[in-house]
C-alpha cells in the first residue's frame, strides 16, 4: 500500500509506489508543504504564501503565512508600504517627505498626514493661519484677531513679524494702534464721535487717541464731540446748525453756553443784570449785534476767558474805590471827633498879669495845675492861675 495523504496525493503509482503530490504539497506520502506554502492552523492543507515578488525578499514564508518584505514594506505578502514611506513601486517603497514634522503620509501620493509642531502642508513645510516661520520653528503671531486677520510674516531681512492685515480702525506693524479718525477705549478702536463738525484734512486726526475728544470743532461749534454752538451762536429752528444769536436788552435772561479748550462748561447771564450795569452803547461794543453769521466781529476774536477777565478787573477796580472811599469817610469823622474833643488854651501874658483860659467840650473843669511846671504856681479857687516867681508875681 501506497499510505499516500488523502489530502494532499492525488493517488499513487501502483509500480513504483510513489505517492502523487498536489501543488503545494510534497514528501514521500505527500504529507508536507512544498516551498512557497504554508500549511493551514489544522496542519492539514497547504496554502501558498503569495508574497509581493516586489515587497518581499523571497516567496517563501514562514509557519504563519508572513512574508519577508524589504525595507520600508510591510504586510503579511509584503503587499504595502510601512509607516514613514509611500509609492509602493515595482522595486520598493519611498521615505516620506514631511520635515520631520510627521511621521507618515499617504501610501500613494505621499501627502503628509498629521503634521505636528503647528505645520501643515503636503509636506509640512508651511505654518498653519495664525503662526509664522522662525529659526525656532513655527511661532504664534503677535496679531489679535479682534484687530487683525490674526496672520502674519516677515519681510526679508527682518526679524520681527508683520501682521497682514489690520482690521478697520487699527494700524502698525502688530494692528495694536489705532488708526486716524479712531481712539483707544479700553484697548479697542472707536470711532471718533464729532457730530459731522470736523475736517479731517485739517488735522493729523479729528480726535484725541487717548480720550476720544474731538479737536478743531468747525461751523461754530464746540464740546467734548463737537456737539454745542460756541459763545455767542444757537441753534437754528431745524437744529442742526448755530447760528449767530443777536443781543437783546430785554427783562429775560439770555442764556450763553461756552467751552473750554479741554472741558465744556455752560454759564448763564441774565441780560437784565447787563442792563443794570451795562449802557447800550457798551453793550454792542462788548457783544456786537450783526444779522449775518459770516461776519467777522470783535465779540469773536475775544475769547470768553478773556471776557471774563475784563469783568474781574472791573469788579476788582469797583471794589477798591468802595474801600477807599469808606475809609476816607472815617477819617474825616475821626478828624472832625479829635477837633472838637481837642481842649484849647489860652495864655495871655500883659506886663503886669497873665490871662489864663481854656475849653473843652467834654471837660467842664479842665485841670490846669499842670499848664506851668512850676512849684511856686498855685491856683485860686476862682479859676485864676497865679504865677510865683523869685522877683515877679503874675496872676491869671
Amino acid at each position: 500500500l501506497c499510505n499516500c495523504s488523502s489530502v494532499g496525493s492525488s493517488g499513487c503509482n501502483l509500480t513504483s509506489g510513489q505517492c502523487l503530490c498536489l501543488a503545494g504539497y510534497t514528501g514521500p506520502r505527500c504529507q508536507g508543504c512544498a516551498h512557497g506554502f504554508f500549511p493551514s492552523q489544522g496542519g492539514q492543507q497547504c496554502l501558498p504564501c503569495d508574497c509581493s515578488p516586489a515587497g518581499a525578499t523571497s516567496d517563501q514564508c514562514d509557519h504563519s503565512g508572513k512574508c519577508q518584505c524589504r525595507a520600508g514594506v510591510t504586510g503579511l505578502r509584503c503587499e504595502r508600504c510601512s509607516e514613514g514611506y509611500y509609492r509602493f513601486n515595482g522595486s520598493t517603497c519611498e521615505p516620506c517627505q514631511c520635515n520631520n514634522h510627521s511621521h507618515s503620509c499617504h501610501s500613494s501620493t505621499g501627502t503628509c498626514l498629521d503634521c505636528q509642531e503647528n505645520t501643515e502642508g503636503e509636506h509640512c513645510e508651511l505654518c498653519k493661519e495664525g503662526f509664522y516661520q522662525s529659526t525656532l520653528g513655527c511661532q504664534h503671531c503677535p496679531c489679535s484677531t479682534v484687530a487683525s486677520t490674526g496672520t502674519c510674516h516677515i519681510q526679508p531681512g527682518e526679524s520681527i513679524p508683520r501682521c497682514d492685515k489690520c482690521k478697520p480702525g487699527y494700524t502698525g506693524l502688530n494692528c495694536n494702534q489705532c488708526d486716524k479718525g479712531y481712539y483707544n477705549s479700553d484697548s479697542i478702536c472707536v470711532r471718533c464721535e464729532c457730530n459731522g463738525n470736523v475736517d479731517p484734512a485739517l488735522s493729523p486726526s479729528v480726535c484725541r487717541p487717548d480720550s476720544g475728544e474731538c479737536i478743531g470743532c468747525l461751523y461754530h461749534t464746540t464740546g467734548f464731540h463737537c456737539e454745542l454752538c460756541q459763545q455767542g451762536y444757537s441753534r437754528d429752528s431745524q437744529g442742526t446748525n448755530c447760528t449767530r444769536k443777536e443781543a437783546t436788552l430785554g427783562p429775560e435772561p439770555t442764556e450763553f453756553t461756552t467751552s473750554a479748550p479741554n472741558t465744556t462748561k455752560a454759564t448763564s447771564f441774565s441780560t437784565a443784570v447787563l442792563n443794570s450795569t451795562l449802557s447800550p452803547t457798551t453793550l454792542q461794543t462788548v457783544f456786537p449785534i450783526s444779522s449775518s453769521d459770516n461776519s467777522t466781529s470783535a465779540f469773536a476774536d475775544v475769547s470768553w476767558t478773556q471776557f471774563n477777565i475784563i469783568i474781574l478787573t472791573v469788579i476788582i477796580i469797583v471794589v477798591v474805590l468802595l474801600m477807599g472811599f469808606v475809609g476816607a469817610v472815617y477819617m474825616y469823622r475821626e478828624y472832625q471827633n479829635r477837633k472838637l474833643n481837642a481842649p484849647f488854651w489860652t495864655i495871655e501874658l500883659k506886663e503886669d498879669n497873665i490871662s489864663f483860659s481854656s475849653y473843652h467840650d467834654s471837660i467842664p473843669n479842665a485841670d490846669v495845675s499842670g499848664l506851668l511846671e512850676d512849684d511856686g504856681n498855685e491856683v485860686a479857687p476862682n479859676g485864676q492861675l497865679t504865677l510865683t516867681t523869685p522877683m515877679h508875681n503874675y496872676k491869671a
